[in-house]
């Protein structure tokens, strides 16, 4: 199992959907467990930022996996990993900038409900669009352009109900502080996203699924580090048995919620850069951009926050956007398979 999707058609359509599935996982997960920990007592910032990426030693998993593969085809010479140091520098400096995407995320997070959080994460898909023209050329179609159109559409109608969103017993100040560095991780992702892309794509080797999982990893450790440090200058380390002791759902499912929290971040972070290498970092703006609705329902069933009108309407426009853009994929695939067959098709060799 070398997890080769590059050429393999089929096998790209199996990474997309389960990279897919995790980053549903994730997206709509993760905002919902760290609200969680927030909401029940949790306080710690930097240590919340640090959960987003802490899972990291989840991926030696299966990367032991297609390492032991290998080593059984390929003798004991295999090396364990494909990473050369231009990429693994790369991948470094694009975790430690994920690292303060965390800790911006966090920190509305813990200022802002669900919803709003959520709605103001949609206009990543903005970012994402503009920063994947400049750094990889990303074409756009008719219908790709009617997706981010249609999802940002949803995010402002989503953003007509905000003013009553405020938590009882938060100021003016900390809530637009809330908002403001929400928007500096959407942005901040939304530059992130094309910058793995292009480092795909100017990586001088060949990029495998397993390449991907080490990236990933690499990422994520950087990220942990530059998160760890926040936490030993805040001392969050000396505050968690303390916080666990008073967390109001007991201390045992503080910790239930510390280590989920940990594995659906990472589960986000994988599928991210899965669809990436599968199809493009739009596509997976796009995905997490048309799960904003899924989000604010499930805030709604779980932390009972009130469903308007807004996000009825949001929903309808994000699977609309949604389906556009597949719709336009699925077009264009079908265009570029018929334009392969007509190339193949041998000309009639003219009589003499």
């Amino acid at each position: 199992m070398e997890l080769e999707a590059q050429g393999n058609p089929a096998m790209n359509k199996v990474l997309l959907i389960l990279s897919c599935i995790l980053l549903s996982i994730g997206n709509c997960g993760g905002p919902l467990i760290m609200r969680l920990y927030f909401i029940h007592g949790g306080k710690r910032v930097w240590f919340s930022s640090w959960l987003e990426t802490g899972g990291w030693p989840i991926i030696l998993f299966p990367l032991i996996i297609t390492y032991l593969n290998r080593r059984a085809k390929q003798g004991t010479s295999t090396k364990p990993f494909f990473m050369r140091r231009p990429l693994f520098i790369a991948s470094a400096v694009i975790g430690i900038l994920t690292g303060l995407d965390d800790y911006l995320y966090a920190y509305g997070v813990a200022r802002l409900p669900v919803s709003t959080s959520s709605l103001i994460i949609a206009s990543q898909l903005a970012f994402t669009a503009a920063f994947a023209f400049l750094l990889v050329k990303q074409k756009f179609t008719s219908y790709s352009i009617n997706a981010v159109v249609l999802l940002t559409i949803g995010a402002g109608v989503l953003a007509l109900h905000t003013s009553n969103d405020r938590p009882s017993g938060e100021s003016t100040k900390e809530y637009f502080a809330g908002f403001f560095m929400t928007l500096g991780a959407s942005a901040l992702y939304g530059f992130v996203l094309p910058l793995v892309e292009l480092t795909y794509k100017k990586a001088k080797q060949a990029i495998t699924y397993s390449l991907v999982m080490e990236i990933q990893m690499v990422m994520s450790l950087f990220a942990t580090l530059f998160c760890t440090i926040g936490m030993l200058i805040n001392k969050d380390f000396q505050a968690i048995p303390r916080e666990a002791r008073a967390f109001e759902l007991g201390e045992t499912k503080y910790y239930v919620v510390v280590v989920w929290s940990a594995i659906i971040w990472q589960c986000f972070f994988m599928g991210a850069v899965g669809i990436i290498f599968c199809a493009s970092s739009l596509l997976s703006g796009i995905v997490i951009a048309v799960l904003l609705p899924v989000t604010e329902i499930l805030a709604v069933i779980f932390f009972r926050e009130k469903f308007q009108a807004e996000k009825g309407v949001a929903l309808a426009l994000s699977l609309w956007g949604f389906v556009s853009y597949f719709y336009g994929e699925i077009k264009d695939d079908r265009k570029k398979k018929q334009t392969l067959v007509d190339t193949q098709v041998p000309q009639d060799i003219p009589k003499p």
